[in-house]
């Protein structure tokens, strides 16, 4: 099988059985993003806990590739030190920022990185941060309390 065809399931099975997709009422901050550009939207839920991600609920609508996104950062986020997840979210930002050029450290993204053919497509690569950036937003608005 070749890797792109893997990383299409990956995504694939992502949208259809997506991680922490539904709202969690227990929540230390809730943010609301869209992607003016296509009409995806997320809602997030975080709920932090002596800085660590405690959980990380989300719902929205879009696209395969927002969707299957939002699944995988709930995921690599959950449980981690803030730290931690924000340097997930920089390695995640940074292979959509190059334009092809990487692959992704799998060791740190895990499934992540079966969205770095999107970034080779900067229309798309809004649809993948769509979640991550909600993430970051809601991190932001938690630690400001």
């Amino acid at each position: 099988m070749e890797l792109d065809s893997l990383y299409q399931e990956v995504i694939l099975d992502h949208y259809k059985h997506p991680l922490h997709k539904g709202l969690s009422s227990q929540m230390s901050v809730q943010v609301h993003h869209v992607n003016p550009s296509c009409g995806d939207e997320i809602t997030l839920n975080l709920l932090l806990d002596g800085g660590v991600v405690q959980d990380v609920t989300w719902d929205g609508v879009g696209c395969s590739i927002s969707q299957a996104s939002s699944s995988i950062m709930s995921d690599l986020v959950h449980g981690k030190r803030v730290e931690e997840a924000l340097t997930i979210l920089e390695s995640f930002s940074e292979l959509m920022a190059s334009k092809g050029s990487q692959q992704g450290d799998e060791a740190v993204l895990e499934d992540a990185v079966a969205l770095a053919g999107v970034s080779k497509f900067p229309a798309r690569v809004k649809c993948a941060l769509l979640g991550w950036m909600a993430f970051k937003d809601a991190v932001l608005q938690a630690e400001s309390k």
